[in-house]
């Protein structure tokens, strides 16, 4: 039943700063993940500030649903765009991204450079228990939602046992499943037709800025001539940068080797932020060594508490990398982590500011709902099994330190076991479970090992 009207008058124009600062904002306290940052965005942008209605705003989530990338960065993207044309989608998007490619430029040197000591490695020792936990929850709350059948649970199973027992790379098992569901979506249309978006609403929350009836405004109408200059602008943005990486470093460099790696993760991103960790730890870890098993753990940890995307783990990735390695010598070893970061944020975020500012006119022709979203929930079932492996690789470098034939950490055991509960028993949040890990890993390790 449609929810009754709340009466309000019409909301005033925004100003661009209005909106800066708002962004700006939103960058500083976007934690939670992805589903903590969207519905941060609907309660202040629909509900309170009524920039655009209930309907619009679902309808530019479906489509960020259906892309690679971090969608709540992309949908703060779409709506910087509707409301201020590509200036204010630019703004948008790099606010949601900034604040915390600084925090983890800055918390990925202390982890590094002080890593040894007692206080830090406690902290760490609490963490990375309660990040496998946390891994397990993702594996459940996206199986939750996307396996409501034996068919979608077959392609998780089949997905799991390709990574786990056949070690294929995840750009292939991606692949096979988009293929799976779009074959299943043109022959068992009912068993592939859920997921891939949010559902319409009749839900008003009084008149807004960008309301349903609300024409397109003329920069976000369809031209092919704006869609040329955009491609080719966005070929030079990457191709720039790529070419003078070359030139300095050459192709096998490892700053060239790095943006040409987050490149392709970008692109592989369907199901959000775990769905590409497997492939950034089969690259970063197994082919490139950029990082310890360990180390990748710890910076998804980092990556968890501080606001923006969850993907914004690449920098730290990167940052560890080009520190270790020394790329410019022993003395400069922050600046070249810092420089490898800000690198890598580049080329993971470019394409999402494309696809948004080069395909959001196709989307507002139409305000209808987004349909074709088979392949995706394909793909979305293939996560669920990918992510799993996932946390079997996070808990044996967690329980077995030393592998299999060392001792088992019990205290990290009872950790993760603790975390796992708080999360999926008794739902406390992210923030609040690793906090309290932290503490206990600290005693822990001070009092025990």
């Amino acid at each position: 039943m449609p929810a009754p009207h709340v009466e309000h008058d019409a909301p005033k124009a925004v100003s661009l700063f209005e909106a800066f600062l708002f962004w700006l904002k939103l960058g500083l306290i976007s934690f939670g993940g992805p589903a903590g940052q969207i519905a941060i965005m609907h309660q202040e942008l629909v509900e309170k500030r009524r920039w655009l209605s209930e309907r619009r705003f679902l309808h530019a989530l479906n489509y960020c649903m259906l892309l690679p990338g971090p969608e709540a960065q992309q949908l703060a993207t779409y709506i910087g765009w509707l409301m201020h044309r590509s200036w204010g989608g630019v703004m948008a998007g790099v606010l949601f991204v900034l604040p915390s490619l600084f925090l983890l430029i800055g918390l990925s040197w202390v982890y590094i450079a002080f890593g040894e000591v007692p206080l830090v490695a406690g902290i760490f020792y609490g963490i990375k228990p309660a990040v496998t936990a946390i891994v397990v929850q993702a594996a459940h709350r996206i199986g939750s939602r996307a396996l409501k059948n034996n068919w979608l649970w077959g392609i998780a199973g089949a997905a799991f046992v390709a990574i786990f027992a056949l070690n294929l790379p995840f750009p292939l098992i991606v692949l096979a499943a988009g293929l799976l569901g779009y074959l299943g979506g043109r022959l068992l249309p009912e068993a592939f037709s859920v997921g891939g978006g949010h559902a319409a609403t009749d839900k008003s929350f009084g008149p807004a800025l960008i309301d349903d009836h609300t024409p397109t405004p003329a920069h976000a109408r369809f031209r092919a001539s704006r869609l040329l200059r955009l491609a080719l602008v966005g070929a030079l943005l990457w191709l720039l940068p790529m070419g003078l990486l070359v030139g300095l470093y050459g192709w096998d460099g490892t700053l060239t080797q790095m943006a040409w790696f987050f490149t392709k993760a970008a692109l592989l991103t369907f199901g959000g932020a775990y769905a590409v960790l497997p492939y950034v730890y089969q690259g970063a870890i197994g082919h490139y060594a950029w990082l310890t098993p360990t180390q990748m753990i710890d910076g998804l940890a980092l990556g968890e508490t501080t606001p923006g995307p969850l993907i914004m783990v690449v920098a730290f990735v990167a940052f560890v990398g080009a520190y270790v390695q020394q790329l410019f010598g022993p003395e400069q070893r922050f600046i070249a982590g810092a420089l490898a970061a800000t690198l890598v944020t580049w080329f993971t975020f470019l394409p999402s500011f494309l696809f948004i500012l080069a395909g959001g006119p196709l989307v507002e022709s139409t305000h209808n709902e987004l349909r074709f979203t088979a392949p995706l929930t394909g793909i979305t079932a293939a996560v669920v099994g990918v992510v799993l492996n996932l946390a079997l690789f996070f808990g044996y470098h967690v329980l077995w330190p030393e592998g299999f034939a060392g001792r088992f950490d019990w205290p990290s055991a009872l950790i993760a076991l603790g975390a796992a509960v708080a999360l999926l028993r008794f739902k406390r949040g992210v923030i609040e479970v690793i906090g309290a890990c932290a503490g206990v890993g600290l005693l822990a390790h001070l009092f025990l090992l």
